[in-house]
């Protein structure tokens, strides 16, 4: 099983993310310029916003 996480300390935080834009369920939003946030409920865990995200922030992890 896999999860998205977000870390949050290689993310800049200096401008609207990206990878928010390539999620095909919505499931990455952003306040501001903060780190996105995940919505479990919706993340498909496909791995597109992690593999499209420069600063490797958004990482599919395998879970336990």
């Amino acid at each position: 099983m896999k999860k998205l996480k977000v870390i949050v300390e290689r993310c800049p935080q200096n401008h609207k993310c990206p990878a928010v834009r390539v999620c095909s369920v919505n499931a990455l939003s952003q306040k501001e310029f903060d780190a996105p946030i995940v919505d479990y409920d919706k993340c498909i865990k496909c791995g597109k916003c992690a593999n499209f995200c420069p600063k490797k922030s958004l990482v599919l992890e395998d879970i336990k």
